[in-house]
């Protein structure tokens, strides 16, 4: 069975079993929560994450419409899990790992995190949403959505727990508002029990310094204290990878990621 199928299959299981990366423990989890205030001469991270060799062949899944084509279109639906263009590996997450203060979140564009679906598609694939209130959009009309969202624990060590978060059907054009609390792991897989081809991920750290990378894959995260950190970048299909980075106050680092399949 290749790597779309199981996809379609078992609503993201098989992708998210195959090696990706994980966050805290559950000993990590209970600790302090992340402080925010003012970052006195804070620096910058900057970098860019690509793609070396040959896509795989399921990179580009193509999933046939059955439901809604007035607004889902006909044919076929391309899910793309590996976007990648002129070397750039899009749709990956750079995030600094268990970064205990620092600077405070930042206000969502519109004011309010959002999972927007419309024309049968999350969007935006990948977003980094602050835990708490984020509000699920239907934007399509006469179309049922059911909207999966779970928590994967465990994917570092490649034994992963789906945690349902929430799970419930949206039939009318409209916003409801839920909260994602992730209790072990800030990855979070989203999909639509209606239509088998609707998919996306996300991040809720505890802290802001968490970005997905541009269209170019570039990513910065800027106002760091000065100090020592690991960073790290997950793609959810490639898993994670890390280094080790020192900020100065004031000063920027470089740190760039190649992934392969």
């Amino acid at each position: 069975m290749t790597f779309g199928k199981q996809l379609t299959a078992v609503a993201l299981g098989a992708l998210l079993a195959a090696g990706l990366g994980g966050l805290a423990g559950p000993a990590e989890a209970a600790k302090a929560k992340y402080k925010e205030g003012k970052v006195a001469s804070g620096g910058s991270i900057k970098g860019k994450i690509s793609f070396e060799g040959a896509l795989p062949v399921d990179a580009i899944e193509k999933i046939l419409i059955t439901k809604n084509p007035e607004v889902c279109g006909t044919g076929e639906r391309e899910v793309v899990w590996v976007d990648v263009k002129d070397g750039a590996l899009r749709g990956t997450f750079v995030f600094i790992d268990k970064i205990k203060q620092g600077k405070k979140w930042g206000k969502p564009k519109g004011g309010k995190f959002m999972i927007v679906q419309k024309g049968c598609r999350f969007t935006p694939w990948a977003q980094v949403v602050r835990p708490g209130p984020v509000t699920i959009r239907n934007s399509d009309e006469g179309v049922l959505h059911n909207i999966n969202t779970r928590e994967l624990i465990g994917v570092e060590k490649g034994r992963v727990v789906k945690r349902t978060m929430f799970n419930f059907g949206q039939p009318k054009v409209g916003d409801i508002t839920e909260k994602i609390k992730p209790r072990r792991s800030a990855f979070i897989g989203i999909n639509c029990e209606a239509h088998n081809f609707m998919f996306g991920f996300m991040m809720a750290p505890k802290h802001p310094y968490a970005v997905v990378v541009g269209d170019d894959g570039s990513f910065t995260l800027d106002n760091v204290p000065a100090g020592k950190y690991t960073l790290k970048a997950w793609h959810p299909r490639f898993g994670v990878k890390k280094a080790k980075v020192t900020v100065k106050a004031g000063g920027a680092v470089d740190a760039n990621f190649k992934f392969s399949k």
